[in-house]
């Protein structure tokens, strides 16, 4: 317990710090190159700070814990867009522009709903290729909605670009090294405890791997970089249900055991990344009211979709399970 503990403290220091220079790195980054940072957001910022989640639900397919990996998934994408975006929506109002309305968003949403979709019954390696396939034309479109502009630069602006590209990468390493500390030491004490596979996946492993884009969003808002948290927060959407969903089909593949991670976690997923779609859409922005209906949503929601496991299988959804079955046939 003790150790996990001290692992936990650790983490939250090294996301807290590092998450601030990978901000200022890639806002830099984006402005140098001239690019949106919408794109920075949604590339750099949202694949790195997706790369917890990608290797715990790898880790955890591996060893053929699908269960885990899933709900790992399912609940990341439900905290990026309620937790993350409500509490930097509490922070500034969260602005959307047009790039975002016609590129990342539509393809937030339709990862999503792809990953809800061959989530059903497990994975199947051919739905790992399919993932691999969306995640490939998901960038490309996202590539090509940037705008990068060719700049002349001297030696003294060389120099100093390498230090940024420096200050970013090493951002980017603490901010994952971070997480995973963090993850490590909630697992420990999620195992002292006696917690089940489902609650560490959905709720306390998903909020882990969401501290990344929890504290780069925080800090990106009170730097007033509002479309820095757009990207990131769509672009980890997209990351964590295609690059995961194909690391979970490739590595992994297999049924799951608790289908409530299939059924109601996966509805209340779709539903989360519908309203944040409309809220973007409708006024182009989220502001204040909105946050406290997206932190609400989460607050209300999650507890039913945790499972808890007793002497004879498992209680999905708070509805005991009277009879041992076995899954895997």
């Amino acid at each position: 317990m003790l150790l996990g503990l001290i692992f936990l403290v650790i983490g939250i220091g090294l996301l807290t710090v590092a998450a601030d220079k990978f901000v200022d790195g890639a806002s830099a980054v984006a402005h140098r190159f001239e690019v949106s940072p919408v794109v920075v957001g949604a590339l750099i910022i949202g694949f790195g700070t997706s790369l917890p989640e990608m290797l715990v639900s790898g880790l955890a397919a591996g060893q053929g814990d699908a269960d885990l990996g899933v709900g790992n998934v399912v609940g990341s994408n439900v905290a990026n867009l309620t937790l993350v975006l409500g509490f930097a929506a509490l922070i500034t109002v969260i602005s959307s522009s047009d790039e975002v309305q016609k590129n990342e968003l539509p393809l937030c949403v339709g990862s999503v709903i792809l990953f809800a979709i061959l989530v059903q019954g497990g994975f199947a390696r051919w739905e790992g290729v399919v993932f691999v396939v969306a995640l490939v034309g998901a960038l490309s479109i996202i590539i090509k909605g940037s705008h990068d502009d060719d700049v002349d630069y001297d030696h003294d602006d060389d120099a100093s670009l390498g230090r940024t590209l420096t200050e970013t990468i090493l951002g980017l390493i603490g901010t994952v090294g971070g997480a995973y500390l963090l993850v490590e030491g909630a697992l420990v004490v999620a195992d002292d405890l006696g917690l089940t596979g489902g609650f560490v996946g959905l709720t306390l492993v998903a909020i882990g791997t969401s501290l990344p884009e929890m504290v780069t969003a925080v800090v990106a808002a009170r730097k007033g970089e509002t479309e820095l948290i757009i990207g990131n927060l769509l672009g980890s959407n997209i990351f964590n249900s295609l690059a995961v969903g194909a690391v979970l089909g490739l590595v992994g593949p297999g049924p799951l055991e608790d289908q409530n991670l299939a059924g109601l976690a996966t509805i209340i997923m779709v539903v989360v990344v519908l309203l944040a779609a409309v809220f973007l859409l409708t006024g182009g922005k989220v502001v204040r009211w909105q946050a406290i209906v997206l932190l609400t949503l989460y607050v209300v929601t999650m507890p039913f979709t945790v499972s808890t496991e007793d002497d004879c299988g498992d209680v999905l959804g708070g509805v005991e399970v009277t009879e041992c079955e076995d899954v895997d046939q």
